[in-house]
């Protein structure tokens, strides 16, 4: 075989075609030959040599990858990264290493963290360092073991690829020779020479890839050897034209293709056809001249708006990327600014973490970001997250201590409280229960688990106490037919009552009426509804007629009901229903918050605004609830000084 060197004739090209565009460029033609006295006719025929191609430019291919989707897996915890990188497994071993990688440097980030904190675990119960054996870990176990079954995947994968390379380079070194044979051997018919020479090209073409580093001599060689078989063999015009035709009529098919793709839905499903139809074109010989430019147009045409759509794709895609850091960026201010002051309460902890894990929610509803900015932008997210949780840990367990000392105070009040139970010196006996009592409401609060109980034994010594005293002192209360002539009394006297036009005054006289009936005591049993009912029948036509607010009567009705129940003496009852009222207020506010927190979440649109009129009308009741509540407790408090005055001035 002749050397290849500087001087060796280089065919031209049909069309330069790279990767992303196909420029057209003058189709070109070597100098018309004669080939006489052809075995199979005895006329001269004037043809035209075909033109070889270049290959591709070493380092490039014939068609582009699907670009991997990009996944954000820097909010899974192991157990999910694990079941990903199970499932992403199933996919082609040869189009999965960018989130396989990603999946692997995560999992090392969450490893290393449980690691570190099983150490520091290990230290905080006593142990030395020195004796630290970290303890099977079946999910880092089964990740490795799964990685590792991986890299063995691909590794074999790309051994087989560089076994099929070698074979294809020794495949394409044998068609060289069947080349060099042909153009070596006496002409036989032309048909049947180019017959053999068009098989031999179908067997070049239908070869996959050789070794980047053989690619370039391999294709100078065999374009090289086209050439000498075209110094050869001239081919008649007709079976020229016969190929050009032929050509043609592939072009046209794949412009009609390319066509197609113009309406394919899956941008990149259209990319990746298109590079498929531009190797073919490469491939395809030369048409004729005075159709090159109009076919080339109108394939250059159909792929010139395949790539646009491609191009506006990934500058949508680098938008929602970048719509997507901003939005995540929003969130980070967010988290900073609900933890920028340490809560001052249990109730404010449990607030603030319940917002964080709000924000959390939307994190992962978010989609991805610039891969160059993922991992900064979620350590930053979630290290305020940890921070606020190794607070939270820290003041709880504070507060835990604090709950057990107070617990033991709570206990010896309670001890002391039952030995007072059995006391029958009455003055001095509830002297010293009501400091128990007034001593046991400047302690502190204790666990929600012995909270009640505690509360129960301390109020049964307390109740104890006041139910032998009551029954002591029972035969001073006057007889029931006496306070049942007094609240007869006190009806006709309010039905004589001439109210004014003085809301306050009228108000201050319907309020004395309901203490001095509260004031007085039981009626006999068989009396109790029907005078009660006659006595609630009044008063409410009475704020009818003076058309006090609903709220005004609310508040006198319940002031009412809480002097009437066990003639105002029930202290138990006091506390209980103030407890009541309370946690309805922390129910309250506690939507209040929520909703202002969710207003704050929400877009300016048209149905926002109508979402956030709801929102203000529901808060707008609640905080006249509230105040209304507050009243009430109000009411409680009185009731309860009120009681223990009236304790005070028996004794």
């Amino acid at each position: 075989m002749e050397d290849l060197n500087e001087n060796a004739v280089t065919p031209s090209t049909e069309e330069n075609v790279t990767n992303d565009t196909l420029q057209p460029v003058a189709q070109q033609e070597a100098p018309a030959t004669t080939v006489e006295n052809d075995s199979d006719t005895n006329n001269t025929t004037t043809v035209s040599e075909p033109v070889a191609e270049q290959p591709a430019a070493e380092g490039t291919t014939h068609t582009e990858a699907e670009p991997e989707p990009e996944v954000d897996y820097t909010s899974m915890g192991r157990e999910d990264l694990l079941a990903a990188f199970n499932e992403l497994m199933n996919d082609d071993i040869t189009l999965i290493r960018n989130r396989a990688s990603a999946i692997r440097n995560q999992f090392n980030i969450l490893n290393k963290e449980v690691e570190k904190q099983a150490f520091e675990a290990f230290l905080a119960e006593g142990g030395d360092k020195d004796d630290y054996k970290p303890a099977n870990d079946a999910v880092a176990e089964a990740f490795y073991k799964a990685y590792d079954g991986y890299r063995a995947r691909r590794q074999k994968k790309q051994e087989e690829i560089d076994a099929q390379k070698a074979a294809n380079l020794e495949a394409k070194k044998q068609i060289l020779e069947e080349l060099r044979t042909l153009i070596d051997k006496d002409e036989e018919t032309l048909k049947q020479t180019y017959d053999e020479f068009n098989a031999i090209q179908e067997k070049w073409k239908s070869i996959g890839e050789v070794p980047r580093d053989q690619m370039n001599d391999l294709w100078q060689n065999y374009h090289f050897l086209i050439e000498q078989f075209f110094n050869k063999v001239k081919i008649n015009k007709e079976l020229r034209m016969l190929d050009l035709k032929r050509n043609l009529e592939q072009k046209i098919q794949l412009c009609e293709r390319a066509e197609e793709l113009i309406v394919e839905t899956s941008v990149v499903k259209a990319f990746k056809a298109l590079q498929e139809l531009r190797a073919q074109w490469r491939e395809i010989g030369p048409v004729p001249t005075e159709q090159n430019e109009e076919t080339w147009q109108r394939f250059n045409n159909a792929a010139n708006q395949i790539d646009e759509r491609r191009r506006e794709y990934y500058d949508q895609r680098k938008e929602e990327l970048d719509q997507n850091l901003l939005a995540k960026q929003a969130l980070i201010e967010k988290a900073s600014e609900i933890t920028q002051e340490q809560p001052q309460s249990t109730k404010a902890w449990n607030d603030t973490t319940e917002a964080l894990d709000e924000l959390l929610k939307l994190w992962k509803s978010i989609g991805p970001v610039p891969r160059e900015q993922n991992e900064t932008i979620w350590a930053q997210f979630k290290g305020i997250i940890d921070k606020h949780y190794a607070d939270k840990k820290l003041h709880f367990g504070q507060m835990r201590d604090e709950q057990s000392e107070n617990y033991n105070k709570k206990i010896d009040l309670c001890l002391r409280a039952e030995a007072i139970a059995k006391r029958e010196d009455w003055k001095k006996a509830t002297e010293e229960l009501l400091q128990l009592q007034a001593e046991w409401k400047t302690i502190g609060p204790t666990s929600r688990k012995v909270s009640d109980k505690i509360w129960h034994r301390f109020r049964s010594a307390c109740d104890e106490f006041f139910a032998k005293k009551g029954e002591f002192f029972k035969d001073i209360r006057n007889s029931e037919s006496e306070n049942l002539a007094k609240k007869t009394a006190i009806l006709e006297e309010i039905k004589a009552h001439q109210f004014g036009d003085n809301k306050e005054e009228n108000l201050n006289a319907i309020k004395d009426f309901q203490r001095r009936w509260a004031e007085i005591g039981h009626v006999p049993m068989k009396e109790k509804d029907h005078i009660q009912k006659e006595y609630r029948s009044l008063i409410n036509n009475i704020f009818e007629q003076l058309k006090i607010s609903a709220r005004e009567a609310d508040e006198n009705n319940y002031r009412e009901r809480i002097r009437n129940h066990s003639n105002g003496n029930n202290q138990h009852f006091l506390g209980s229903e103030k407890n009541q009222l309370l946690n309805q207020i922390e129910k309250m506010r506690s939507d209040l918050k929520l909703w202002e927190n969710n207003l704050g979440f929400l877009a300016n649109s048209k149905q926002a605004d109508l979402l956030k009129e709801e929102f203000e009308r529901k808060m707008d009741n609640t905080r006249k609830q509230i105040a209304l509540l507050e009243a009430k407790i109000r009411i409680l408090d009185e009731a309860a000084e009120a009681k223990e005055q009236e304790s005070e001035t028996k004794e």
